[in-house]
């Protein structure tokens, strides 16, 4: 199963649910999974902790044997759900804590500590202030600790907490706020999810001219198609900064993604594939492909099979999309509170000319910066 909000007044994420059909397409005319048919079921789960509770169970009465490359912020519901029900779960988005607490848990990426710490060093080089926009809720209130990490450990202060609304259509006031003083040598970094494009535009209407800040955000929050929407090169996140977890959209290792989209999907609206759920959903079908390819032809796939051959599984390649991966005891980074990131790294990206283009080549590895600057309350 693969479950994401759709129609909420929060972060939607229906490209996800349309790239597991994807897949599900695409690897059965591909062989299958060793002469065994992807049978693939979505769930919308409302950004509701009651509804993501019962995509669980229509999983598990379903007999779905994991998961895979899903989106939900209600952490606690689902992985207690999934505990129970004795269901792994591979390749979240990485929103939540709980994804990188819980044995039945197999994350492909850092999640939002990872994004946010890398975003952190990155502005370190750049501003002498930050301010982080961020959302008014208790996944939101984990993104300063992990934004300060990066900017400590590149000799800044920390940020400037500002948190906003996540469901509103009116950013004006957040905007005049965070822009302050409007000093160039400032940075505004905006997470908001599907709501950062509106307050980037209220941000754009601040005052009588273009801001002077410099702007900055993660993958998740902005992608090429917000770039697209509010003016291409003439956006106002010109030369804003983003860090993701993958190399960008126009990097030649996402073609077989954008042909089995193309092949399997040309007409559905809801994929993006500059969009990092839609690229995370790819990834953890193909990590789960790969890890149940690799199992004895003989044994029955069931969710403790997948889950014992995932504990087992090291050096798994996604074909450079993400360093290899694997979630053995010595894949773990040792990451307080963190114990089930296995993959610390991220890309450091920058919006020329109305383009994501990578700003840095290959992956910067936040393992250190997170073990050491962190204070874990």
């Amino acid at each position: 199963m693969t479950w994401a909000p759709v129609g909420t007044h929060a972060t939607n994420k229906p490209g996800m649910l349309a790239m597991a059909e994807v897949y599900e397409k695409y690897v059965n005319d591909h062989g299958g999974l060793n002469g065994r048919k992807l049978k693939v079921l979505t769930c919308n789960e409302k950004d509701d902790p009651n509804t993501v509770r019962d995509c669980a169970h229509q999983a598990a009465d379903a007999g779905a044997v994991a998961v895979v490359g899903s989106y939900s912020e209600q952490g606690d519901s689902f992985i207690s759900s999934l505990q129970t029900l004795g269901i792994p779960y591979v390749g979240g988005f990485g929103i939540t804590e709980e994804e990188f607490q819980s044995l039945m848990s197999y994350p492909v990426n850092g999640g939002m500590p990872a994004l946010l710490a890398g975003s952190g060093r990155q502005l370190a080089d750049l501003c002498k202030k930050v301010t982080l926009v961020r959302p008014d809720s208790a996944t939101g209130d984990q993104y300063p600790a992990f934004l300060d990490a990066g900017l400590k450990t590149g000799g800044e202060k920390a940020a400037v907490d500002q948190p906003a609304p996540d469901d509103t259509s009116d950013y004006t006031e957040a905007a005049a706020r965070a822009v302050g003083s409007d000093k160039a040598s400032s940075c505004v970094s905006a997470v908001l999810g599907d709501h950062t494009p509106t307050f980037f535009d209220a941000l754009r209407r601040t005052g009588d001219k273009v801001p002077k800040v410099r702007l900055s955000s993660v993958l998740g929050s902005v992608e090429q198609s917000v770039v697209d929407s509010t003016g291409g090169a003439s956006s106002p996140l010109e030369n804003a900064y983003v860090t993701g977890w993958y190399p960008v959209a126009s990097d030649p290792k996402w073609n077989g993604m954008k042909a089995a989209v193309t092949k399997y999907a040309f007409d559905d609206d809801d994929i993006d594939v500059a969009d990092v759920g839609e690229q995370t959903t790819w990834i953890a079908y193909t990590v789960f492909t790969e890890v149940v390819r690799a199992m004895d032809e003989k044994t029955k796939v069931t969710p403790a099979s997948v889950q014992h051959a995932l504990d087992h599984t090291t050096h798994l390649s996604t074909g450079g999309l993400t360093p290899e991966l694997g979630w053995t005891a010595a894949d773990m980074k040792g990451i307080p509170d963190y114990a089930r990131m296995v993959n610390s790294k991220v890309t450091y990206q920058v919006i020329r000319n109305g383009r994501l283009v990578s700003a840095r080549p290959g992956f910067i590895d936040l393992a250190p910066t997170l073990r050491s600057t962190i204070s874990w309350s």
